[in-house]
């Protein structure tokens, strides 16, 4: 049988063969402790170190890098180590809406900590009113925090807005930039959440970006091995991953949104029948998600074998629950659960997304909707 054709470039990337190969030696004799001060301790920690300097290459001047075991685990320091060091009159969060599950349910728990939490709705585009957010972010204000590009639905927010809105208040910025980091600039921040798995590098590793002079509470204790913030033992294999993954993504930028929006035209014009879910600009177009009037969304993912492809957040799927994201740009549950989640990118050939595409146009037909 062969290999469904992958879209689902939300949930994961592919690994980058330049990212395997930086992990190997690793895995191999290279499996000294880089906090260890022996020789072989020291050449893992100067792999560490070319990683952080590789993946803050993309990232903006005058901060330092702490890896993390995945971007829940930074996003979840960002937000509570902040938190714990905000000053006695600054007790609120203001966020909005379709952020990823690991900020809303962090800010969620930090609400139930005493925090005001602020919780900005979005447009039937998924965007946030820059108004409306100026109201909201005010001396009060100890955190803004706002994703970068959607999971869901692509969205690109008006971050760099938001961040001077914040920093004019004085309050900090975090923002999840997962979906963006390596694929859109990202902005000026006080603190940015990335993840290696996302840009083609190994899963089970993540990084906070902090900006110099922004202080932290650790949320894990130990040996403080991250800059006192963040203990654990470091995987060098992992981190050499995710800087080969952060050098090929800087190399081929300009090449990799080239043709993803190749890509992006060949699907719209494939799928003209479907309404578009969310803005088509500003939005990062290796996402396309749409709906059509009839679909079984999870019935068209069982029923077309040839293509892996999603009806949204792999870390919600199987839950039962409609989508946060699509219910705050105003779908019903009929809509949202006639919604799917194409995701392509630099290892998706126009060939392939042709076929896969046709085999969703079918099985849509099978289910008596034409929507093509």
């Amino acid at each position: 049988m062969s290999r469904p054709v992958y879209l689902d470039y939300q949930a994961t990337t592919p690994l980058a063969p330049d990212a395997r190969e930086a992990m190997l030696p690793w895995l191999g004799d290279g499996f000294a402790n880089p906090h260890s001060p022996h020789r072989m301790g020291r050449e893992a920690a100067a792999a560490v170190d070319v990683a952080r300097a590789a993946i803050g290459r993309l990232l903006p001047d005058g901060g330092r890098l702490i890896f993390t075991g995945g971007a829940t685990e930074a996003a979840n320091l960002a937000l509570k180590g902040a938190a714990a060091r905000a000053p006695d009159g600054r007790r609120r969060i203001v966020t909005i809406a379709t952020e990823h599950a690991c900020v809303l349910d962090t800010v969620r728990w930090l609400g139930g900590q005493g925090f005001d939490v602020d919780i900005l709705p979005v447009g039937t585009d998924g965007l946030v009113d820059p108004a409306r957010a100026a109201r909201a972010i005010d001396a009060r204000t100890a955190i803004v925090a706002a994703m970068l590009v959607n999971n869901e639905i692509g969205v690109i927010q008006p971050v760099a807005v938001l961040a001077g809105m914040a920093r004019a208040a004085g309050a900090l910025f975090l923002c999840d930039a997962v979906q963006g980091y390596g694929r859109v600039a990202v902005p000026d921040a006080d603190m940015i959440a990335i993840s290696a798995h996302k840009i083609h590098g190994p899963k089970g590793i993540g990084a906070l970006w902090l900006r110099d002079g922004v202080a932290l509470e650790p949320q894990m204790h130990g040996g403080g091995q991250e800059g006192g913030i963040r203990s654990g033992t470091l995987s060098p294999a992992l981190c050499a991953g995710f800087g080969a993954a952060a050098t090929l993504a800087q190399a081929r930028f300009a090449a990799d949104a080239a043709h993803v929006e190749r890509l992006w035209h060949r699907a719209v014009a494939r799928l003209e029948g479907w309404t578009i879910n969310g803005a088509t600009s500003p939005r990062y177009h290796g996402n396309l998600n749409v709906r059509a009037p009839g679909i079984d969304a999870a019935r068209l993912i069982s029923d077309v074998r040839g293509a892996a492809f999603s009806a949204g957040s792999a870390c919600a799927s199987g839950s039962g629950r409609p989508s946060h994201v699509l219910a705050a740009i105003g779908l019903d549950r009929a809509e949202a659960a006639a919604s799917i989640r194409i995701g392509f990118g630099r290892y998706t050939g126009a060939d392939e997304l042709d076929r896969a595409l046709d085999l969703i146009a079918d099985a849509a037909e099978r289910q008596g909707v034409k929507a093509a």
